[in-house]
């Protein structure tokens, strides 16, 4: 199964157990980012982040341009316990 299919079963099982004013509200939501230009604003596959600076668990700025000098880098943004 492909990533794209496998988002879409998650997405599909999601809907299903919303209720109709929260899937309103979020569609709205949804329709209002479009609308906005955000989408042609984004980063698209394959093009380059910017440089950045950020600091690790230890408190340590690490740049990516450092990173990047040893090899591929792969960011993944994790958003915590709510």
């Amino acid at each position: 199964m492909t990533l794209q299919a496998q988002m879409n079963a998650i997405l599909a099982r999601s809907r299903a157990t919303r209720p109709a004013e929260w899937l309103a509200i979020m569609d709205a939501g949804l329709e209002e980012l479009r609308h906005s230009g955000i989408v042609e604003r984004c980063r698209k596959v394959g093009e380059p982040a910017p440089a950045f600076a950020l600091p690790n668990g230890a408190g340590e700025l690490i740049r990516s341009t450092d990173l990047l000098a040893k090899g591929p880098l792969v960011v993944s943004f994790y958003r915590g316990g709510w």
